[in-house]
């Protein structure tokens, strides 16, 4: 049997390239430098919060996420990734983050979910507080307590202080910490996306490394 076949195409997609020359200090105060992203996402995650909530309406009685809805939730999703690959998320690139929702094809940390042309009636009053509770615990367990994604501390803070140490004094970010750093994002905003109601597929407990999706996932 195909065990293609058998696991549904992922409507999530995260990828990042690792910029190849990063400076060895600048890392020490990317979280002075990102304070006017996370002021502006302080407002754009309340927001969020209403949009999912008129969402949640609309798909329980029409099926369908208003198109409009899903691209701002998705854009506040896109916008944290690249914030979070700048600052301490990862670490992943100098460059600092455009201030848009859209996606900005030439900055190096992308997300994407792809848009549903129906969404289910009755999925929508279980997913987020009784079907992604499994991964909320997984991730409470890797990251060190169920949290705002991002936030600082758990596995993804250690491993991005490990590769900020590694940068001081190789110049270099660790391609496995990096990988590892990846996987766990990728983790993170697939279950963002499903209790966000943006998908009816569910995520997978799989720890897909590396800077770019699997081709080929089982």
């Amino acid at each position: 049997m195909n065990t293609e076949t058998m696991s549904p195409i992922q409507p999530t997609r995260l990828t990042a390239d690792l910029d190849p020359r990063l400076s060895r200090w600048l890392w020490l105060v990317k979280w002075l430098l990102a304070i006017p992203h996370y002021v502006v996402l302080l407002f754009l995650w309340v927001a969020f919060v209403g949009v999912s909530v008129a969402a949640f309406f609309a798909i329980a009685f029409t099926g369908r996420y208003p198109r409009t809805l899903f691209d701002f939730n998705t854009g506040v999703l896109r916008w944290s990734w690249r914030v979070a690959y700048y600052a301490y998320g990862a670490l992943g690139t100098d460059r600092y983050p455009p201030f848009t929702l859209a996606d900005v094809p030439d900055y190096p940390a992308h997300f994407d979910v792809s848009y549903p042309k129906e969404l289910s009636r009755g999925l929508v009053w279980v997913k987020w507080w009784l079907l992604a509770v499994p991964h909320y615990v997984v991730l409470g367990f890797l990251l060190g307590g169920v949290r705002v994604p991002w936030a600082e501390g758990g596995l993804i803070g250690l491993l991005t202080l490990f590769a900020g140490v590694a940068l001081a004094f190789t110049g270099r970010y660790p391609r496995g910490i990096f990988d590892l750093v990846m996987g766990l994002n990728r983790w993170v905003l697939r279950t963002a996306a499903y209790a966000a109601l943006l998908t009816d597929v569910y995520p997978p407990f799989r720890l897909d490394q590396g800077g770019h999706e699997p081709e080929n996932p089982l």
